[in-house]
Order: structure tokens, then sequence, then C-alpha cells
């Protein structure tokens, strides 16, 4: 049987895509046989457009894989399957901020990355594994040095992780630098546009640069409130912004001045953003 296959996990960000490039250009090997951009069908356009001008600049393929559109099916309005009840509810992995009905607050469980990032991409790991007649597989993350907290090993007997940014001891604007020097535009924040983990710099970012995706976010915390308000299993109200008040609304250079909880760093799976 022959060795490991090593694949990067591409979430096509600053990381990740520096990652790529770097091993294209032999910086880091060995030269990897693919990567693989696991697409919940959420990122702004601009992530999009960065992924097609990457996928030209790599020497192996990108392989695009997905479970499916994340904003369908966090709107979805699914049946009960017990026969005591009759009452439809929704879905909705995203980590979404509460207002509970007595005025306290709470946030909904993560489960977004492992399900439309981490299944989808150990799946075609471990598909490329036995097309290749691998041993097993190594999977390149882009965690950089300042994210080491996200580091997680692999809960898969046939594929280990490697961050290659940490053992370069390398930090995000390290990765910034590199591709300024070697010639290669900026690439952009990748995160799903209604990520509820957006720092207020970044909502600002997409308001002003990113209006049509801005106002995805907008529309897409204005449909989960008018599907939440159907359903029997949520009693409080979803916000996309800790403040919990409407996207739409926040003045968010105010915001940025009182600081906003970035959860990032505290990311499930160290999957996402980078």
């Amino acid at each position: 049987m022959k060795e490991p296959i090593h694949i990067i996990s591409l979430g096509a960000g600053v990381q990740s895509s520096t990652m790529a490039l770097m091993a294209a250009v032999g910086e880091i090997t060995p030269m990897p046989s693919c990567a693989i951009f696991a697409d919940t069908q959420a990122e702004p356009a601009s992530v999009y457009r960065w992924l097609d001008w990457l996928e030209k600049q790599l020497p192996f393929p990108v392989h695009r894989v997905t479970k499916g559109d994340l904003t369908t099916d966090s709107l979805r309005m699914r049946k009960r399957t017990k026969a005591s009840s009759n009452s439809d509810y929704t879905k909705t992995n995203i980590p979404t901020y509460i207002l509970n009905q007595d005025g306290s607050r709470g946030i909904v469980q993560r489960q977004c990355t492992y399900d439309y990032k981490v299944i989808p991409i150990v799946r075609k790991c471990k598909s490329l594994i036995k097309e290749h007649g691998a041993s097993g597989a190594v999977q390149w993350i882009g965690i950089s040095l300042d994210e080491v907290q996200r580091m997680k090993d692999s809960r898969e007997k046939n594929i280990t992780h490697r961050w290659p940014l940490v053992d370069l001891r390398m930090k995000r604007h390290n990765c910034l630098q590199w591709m300024e020097k070697s010639g290669y535009p900026t690439p952009p924040r990748s995160a799903c546009v209604y990520c509820p983990f957006h720092s207020d710099k970044e909502w600002r970012r997409l308001k002003e640069f990113e209006p049509l995706e801005f106002d995805r976010a907008v529309k897409f915390e204005q449909d989960l409130q008018s599907q939440k308000a159907k359903t029997d299993n949520m009693n409080g109200v979803p916000f996309l912004h800790n403040s919990l008040k409407p996207l739409g609304e926040i003045d968010f250079s105010t915001e940025e001045e009182r600081g906003q909880l970035n959860m990032f760093n505290n990311e499930c799976e160290g999957m996402c953003g980078v």
C-alpha cells in the first residue's frame, strides 16, 4: 500500500490560500495531491471569485464538495416524526444569538462547521485514499500561529492533521506579507455572509464594500426570525449580532468602538475563516 496522500483543506481565506500557494512553489513539502474546498453555498461572491483565480495558480486539483445549501437547509420547515406531535420545526445549527421571552440571552450551539465543512471534507478524503490506494491521508489545515488554540487532532484513524503555518511560526499578518512579497493579490475573508461570529469590523466591511452580500445577511436574519416564529422548538428570537438588534439597524462604527467578541478563536474544528 502506498504512503499517505497529502491533502489541503482549503477554506479560500488568507491562511489556507497562502499555504496552498507556498506548496505550489515548493516552500512547503511534499507537494499535495489536491486541495478540498467545502462549499456551504453561503460564502460572499468575493470568495468564489478568489477560488476561481486560485485554482489556476495551483499545480494540483481543487475538489469542490458540498453537503448542500446551508441557507436553504437552515430555513426549511420540517415535520416531526413522532406520532404524538404534528408540529413543524426548523433545524438551524448556526450559532445565532437568542433573545429569550424573559429578556435573558443565549446562543444556539454551533454545528454548521462540522456538518457543512468537516463531514464533506472527511468523506472526500476517504474517497481519495481509496482511489489512490493510499494507507491514509495527511490533512493540511491553514491555522496560523496566532490561532493555535483552534488546533484539534483528527477523529478519523486513517487521517492525521498537519498545520504547516504553525510549523513555520507564521501568523496571519505573515501570510499577508508573504502574499504581497510574492506578487499575489490579497485574499478575501472566508466565512458565510451571515456568520454570527463576524466582528463588527467585518460586518462594516461587508456593508461598505459588498453591500449585496450584507443585504443577503439582513434578509437571512429576517427570514430566520419569520420561520422560527412558526415553530415550537425555539422560544426566543434569533439575531445575527450579539447586540440582539436587527442587523440592518446597527451602527457598526459605534459597535466597533465598544468592541464585539470575535468567536473565531474558539472555532469548532478549526475549519472556517482560514
